[in-house]
């Protein structure tokens, strides 16, 4: 009784079609990433790298000189 409810509230707000089913969804084949998005992932992650080591050796140095 609650789905038909849902339903009939979906249908009366003309939201019903708009809900995406299950075979509506058709298998696509896997593609490469581009060239663009492995170069920025690999410097974001040398940035990354760059900023965990500066912040350690400020760190290290803080806690050594005092």
């Amino acid at each position: 009784m609650r789905l038909l409810a849902l339903e009939l509230f979906l249908s009366l707000l003309d939201v019903r079609g708009h809900i995406p089913r299950f075979d509506d969804f058709r298998p696509t084949p896997v593609a490469p990433a581009p060239a663009g998005t492995v170069g920025a992932l690999a410097a974001a992650i040398g940035v990354f790298a760059v900023l965990s080591l500066v912040i350690w050796a400020a760190v290290w140095l803080a806690t050594h000189l005092f």
